[in-house]
């Protein structure tokens, strides 16, 4: 080998280290120092925020490159739970998967919940919706929003809807269409939605508000008609179901899923646990459990959650005390 081959074969390679040495991939610098990362269900488990969690930690588990696991502790309907997170460390260790109910109604609902929904947590994402509809049997006599509203009013008092719990959105779903289009629905509280269901096919009571995850089966099979669904807009899954808000201007009640962490998360931490959240909830199959379960994929910005949280927190407020609701 002469010596100028010698010295071009040197450079070469001290180029082409140079250049694998530029082109190396550089370690992910995780702001949370942790393992596992834990999200806490505040629910006994088996329901639909414990399964939605667990889809959710698989997901960030690969995503992360570190174990993420769901535990449950259940109480006080939610509140147990929620509480415990929002007055832990805000490092990312600990996160809560809340609802509607958790984060924005029983803070107005319980004397004591041991903790402030808005003022002790740190926003994350909202990750779904669960959609509502109203439902009445086949053969009730109104086929939609303004011939139910019409039949209503001419009998003030005399009708009675189902909810799968008071203070749910399903019960005060009620009051707000009594507020806003001149009803005097009356209410007929169930611990959960099978049982009202059961006793609207029944004839025993006139209609209900219903998770879709619930009324799904009685729709396909015809024994339940939807006069609407209780979300501003239409659901795609429902494309025939008008939303009630065309028919009753303003009509919004929201049930939803959500992440929260405690008060003082860092922007870094924060938004490391919203990529990776909204990065498992965007995957195809996630969205097809979900909608099997009747939810709707959301994976808002923390900002967009913050800003239902408190429009919901501020509704829920209000009807709870203009209509003397109580847990008693």
């Amino acid at each position: 080998m002469t010596h100028s081959l010698h010295k071009s074969l040197i450079h070469l390679g001290t180029a082409a280290l140079a250049l694998t040495t530029f082109a190396a991939p550089v370690a992910f610098a995780s702001a949370i120092d942790c393992e596992p990362i834990r999200i806490l269900d505040p629910y006994p488990p088996g329901g639909s925020t414990g399964n939605l969690a667990r889809l959710v930690a698989e997901k960030m588990t690969k995503d992360l490159d570190r174990v993420v696991i769901v535990e449950n502790l259940g109480g006080a309907s939610g509140n147990i739970g929620s509480a415990r997170v929002a007055r832990s460390k805000p490092d990312g260790c600990s996160i809560v998967i809340g609802n509607d109910a958790t984060h924005a109604t029983n803070y107005h609902l319980f004397p004591e919940t041991g903790f402030h929904p808005i003022d002790d947590v740190t926003p994350i994402t909202l990750a779904a919706k669960n959609i509502i509809v109203l439902g009445v049997r086949s053969d009730f006599p109104a086929n939609n929003m303004a011939e139910f509203i019409e039949y209503a009013k001419e009998r003030p008092g005399e009708l009675f809807y189902g909810s799968s719990g008071i203070g749910s959105p399903h019960h005060l779903s009620g009051p707000l269409l009594n507020q806003l289009s001149g009803t005097e629905l009356e209410h007929a509280p169930y611990q959960n939605g099978p049982p009202a269901l059961a006793d609207v096919l029944g004839g025993h009571i006139d209609a209900l508000f219903a998770s879709l995850s619930v009324a799904q089966p009685t729709l396909k099979s015809g024994e339940l008609k939807a006069l609407g669904v209780t979300e501003p807009e239409r659901f795609a899954g429902l494309p025939d179901v008008a939303a009630i808000a065309e028919t009753v201007p303003g009509f919004s009640m929201g049930s939803w899923v959500a992440f929260f962490g405690p008060k003082g998360m860092s922007e870094d931490v924060q938004s490391e646990l919203h990529e990776s959240i909204v990065k498992a909830l965007h995957s195809p199959d996630i969205a097809d459990v979900l909608s099997s379960m009747g939810l709707m994929v959301v994976a808002s910005t923390p900002e967009e959650l913050a800003i239902q949280q408190k429009r919901d927190f501020d509704q829920r407020a209000k009807l709870i005390e203009e209509n003397n609701i109580t847990m008693e």
